[in-house]
């Protein structure tokens, strides 16, 4: 009697996709610059903003001290006081996609996991004014006030899926990103600006960088505290501005 074989199954086999992990850090080539929406954008955004009463209207039009406070990102606890949105590490390293043969910006995307959802920023931060231009049709001219970092560096945990990604390509582009786009406001990225680029090493042997990363680190949590509450000028001309908003407060009050 012959036997009946049996019909292949034909079911399809999956492979679970497999993820490495490491952890790199950054150091600060040129000062970065902080711009978080402020808590009265927010509240603006959420109900709407009303018009001025006329006793609004006499007021001061910036004032810089809470405009500084407002610019950073910040976390509750940890070493650093000050943060980054490590959407923001991601963004810049898909980014760097874009210059970079081998990957695509949409497999960065897909490919690569930062578990933190913000990063860990050493260095003290100080207040800077800049004239700006705003969004607006006519491109009017305005001061901005922000929390400026001349020297700062930061450490970042990154998984991505193996084998299409190594560890050596993470820290590639992660060196590309740090070259060609930046963080934070006026960075290279944006062209006119070269701020917010940073140069890339390992968490253990960080050679020629390993002095400079541990003194910048020294300005952790405590430091950043204090620069934050009595805010610091970071260059002779918001110093000149910063007096002059001293004496007009006065002018008005009396």
């Amino acid at each position: 009697m012959a036997v009946k074989k049996a019909a292949p199954s034909g079911a399809m086999e999956i492979h679970t996709l497999k993820q490495g992990r490491i952890k790199l850090r950054m150091v600060g080539q040129t000062p970065m610059y902080f711009n978080s929406m402020g808590a009265k954008a927010w509240r603006d955004l959420l109900v709407g903003a009303g018009k001025k009463t006329a006793a609004e209207k006499k007021e001061l039009k910036h004032n810089p001290e809470q405009e500084f406070r407002e610019s950073v990102y910040t976390k509750k606890t940890g070493d650093t006081l000050l943060c980054f949105p490590a959407a923001g590490v991601k963004g810049a390293m898909a980014t760097a996609a874009l210059e970079t043969a081998g990957i695509t910006k949409t497999s960065v995307q897909r490919l690569i996991f930062l578990p933190e959802s913000h990063v860990q920023i050493w260095g003290k931060p100080y207040l800077k004014m800049d004239i700006v231009r705003s969004a607006d049709m006519n491109k009017t001219p305005d001061v901005r006030s922000r929390a400026y970092l001349p020297n700062w560096c930061a450490e970042v945990d990154i998984k991505f899926v193996t084998p299409t990604l190594s560890a050596m390509a993470i820290s590639s582009l992660l060196m590309n990103a740090g070259i060609i786009v930046g963080l934070g406001d006026f960075r290279q990225e944006k062209g006119r600006g070269s701020y917010g680029t940073f140069s890339v090493t390992g968490s253990e042997d960080m050679g020629d960088h390993q002095a400079l990363w541990d003194d910048i680190t020294q300005e952790g949590r405590e430091v950043q505290e204090m620069a934050m509450e009595y805010p610091e000028c970071a260059d002779e001309q918001t110093a000149e501005l910063m007096q002059f908003l001293q004496e007009e407060r006065l002018r008005r009050a009396a």
